[in-house]
């Protein structure tokens, strides 16, 4: 790692070049090569103050100072394929119906990638996809399924740490070291012999907790998992408690949340400091593969024809709200990283701009120089990032001062949307009226412990006119029920009888167990409210 860091110094010297100024548009022929890295449940406020001060993250750092860093970057689903799915296809959650970890795009939709590979591209990916349908567990299709369920079942044994015994392992998360290898591989082996641009995509399975163990009393958890080399990154006196509401206090779905993430019980402030300790040195891993692939493109000499961007489909609470995981539209979850350096790309500028992960579509197809499709959800970044735009006015109306997210899945029993504008953000619930809005002033609460919905009723409804007229929420949330049902009869009907058994063996075990007839009884009364004759 010593290397790794002269390396660093080395690269810090470089100026970035921006070749070709004043072309807006470009032939692929002209055009750079693109490297998208996106790692999964990174915590976008670490990549600026003061979440910065917790954890040493250099290369994060570097883009920091050699590109663009856009403070204010959401995803559009705090779960891992819905936000996927977003990304690759340039679309809002309800258009593409990604409405859980199950449900994704078709596997021949054409993404942002298929369209720049017809446009003369060199195209490669490498790691975790995942915004295709059917790569996640049973556990995950039957939680979403029954969220609507009148049921409480703990869903996650509660988060655990764990430090392996050897203190000097760097490669911790092997699996994302072997993917990163092979994206080196590959640009040493292949792109740089291209006469074409190519692009890139690394996806990092870190800083995403680990699968808990297959049996045993941490069944059902998940594990904040490191070694001593990455915790020394980690300044604990840095790292913020967070204040919890009392569970008496908590908005009814945020309880539910913690409820069957089985984080309702006692933590001590040394449990909470490790899950977060824990969680940062994980960071610090999936920094140091992002340097990885910045050093081989210097080494290569292509560091100066290629955008490099850096992002994450979703953040972790760790602990925040008293919850861990994501599935929240809380900063901690849904607030993610977009960092932007290259060819033509403003340097050490940090852009306050609301965005979201449906601009990465569109930003590829125009650093591309490729026309933009009029039906996408997104907007280019490069009017926000690039040194070709001059006019400051004229570039903050070329993205809307909004952005949406939405979530339909599990260990949250309703449809949740979010919108947020300059300091606020919106939270509206199901059909907006079974379930109180939230409403946060992030400018003066930005632990978002404040909801002051009903402080501010002129604000609340006029962010809640402005969500539906983006977005008809609940029309979307009835259309989500319907598909729960209708997914959940067709499962039930495919296994028979036992599908009791089943769910009794899921994350569910420690509460299904102990009663199984009282909660097939629930599944039988939520089957018969509200169902449409042609779903039975």
């Amino acid at each position: 790692m010593l290397l790794l860091w002269v390396s660093l110094v080395a690269v810090s010297a470089l100026a970035v070049q921006a070749p070709g100024a004043g072309e807006q548009r470009r032939g692929a022929a002209k055009a750079p090569n693109v490297v998208l890295v996106v790692s999964d449940s990174f915590d976008g406020r670490l990549t600026f103050h003061p979440g910065s001060q917790v954890v040493k993250l250099p290369f994060i750092n570097f883009m920091k100072a050699r590109g663009t860093s856009f403070l204010n970057a959401y995803t559009n689903s705090p779960i891992c394929c819905p936000s996927r799915a977003a990304m690759w296809s340039g679309l809002f959650t309800h258009l593409t119906e990604s409405w859980n970890n199950f449900k994704g795009l078709d596997p021949n939709y054409t993404t942002w990638m298929d369209v720049m590979e017809r446009h003369g591209y060199r195209t490669q990916k490498f790691g975790k996809l995942d915004y295709t349908s059917g790569h996640h567990s049973i556990s995950n299709r039957v939680e979403a399924w029954t969220r609507d369920v009148a049921f409480l079942l703990r869903q996650e044994g509660r988060p655990m740490v764990n430090l392996i015994h050897n203190r000097t392992k760097v490669r911790v998360m092997e699996r994302d070291w072997q993917n990163t290898d092979k994206a080196i591989n590959w640009l040493r082996k292949e792109a740089i012999n291209y006469t074409e641009p190519f692009v890139l995509y690394l996806g990092l399975n870190l800083p995403h907790p680990y699968p808990s163990p297959s049996s045993g009393e941490n069944f059902g958890s998940s594990t904040f998992h490191t070694s001593l080399y990455w915790l020394r990154k980690v300044s604990r006196d840095a790292i913020k408690v967070p204040k919890w509401s009392p569970l008496s206090e908590m908005h009814p779905v945020d309880y539910y949340s913690s409820y069957t993430k089985n984080c309702t019980g006692r933590f001590t402030e040394k449990e909470i400091k490790n899950i977060r300790a824990f969680y940062y040195a994980m960071c610090a891993e999936t920094d140091a593969m992002l340097g990885e692939i910045i050093l081989a493109l210097h080494q290569l000499d292509l560091l100066q024809k290629t955008i490099v961007i850096y992002s994450s489909d979703h953040g972790e609470l760790a602990m925040e709200h008293r919850q861990f995981y994501k599935m929240s539209m809380y900063e901690a979850s849904a607030h993610v990283p977009l960092l932007m350096m290259g060819p033509g790309i403003k340097v050490d500028l940090q852009v306050s701009n609301v965005v979201s992960l449906v601009d990465i579509y569109p930003t590829m197809l125009d650093i591309a120089g490729i026309p933009l499709s009029q039906n996408l959800s997104g907007y280019s970044l490069l009017p926000l990032s690039s040194e070709t735009f001059k006019n400051e006015h004229k570039v903050k109306n070329l993205h809307p001062p909004w952005i949406l997210s939405e979530f339909h899945g599990c260990n949250v029993n309703a449809s949740t949307y979010m919108l947020r504008t300059n300091h606020w953000k919106y939270i509206a619930y199901s059909d907006g009226a079974s379930v109180l809005p939230q409403l946060f002033d992030l400018s003066s609460d930005p632990d978002e412990l404040t909801n002051v919905a009903v402080k501010f009723p002129e604000i609340t409804y006029s962010l809640d006119q402005k969500l539906r007229s983006i977005i008809n929420y609940p029309k979307v949330s009835a259309s989500v029920h319907q598909y729960n049902k209708e997914q959940f009869i067709k499962w039930k009907q495919s296994i028979g009888q036992n599908y009791s058994n089943i769910i009794a063996n899921l994350r569910w075990h420690q509460d299904w167990q102990k009663e199984p007839k009282k909660y097939e009884s629930a599944i039988d009364q939520w089957l018969k409210m509200h169902m449409n004759p042609r779903a039975v």
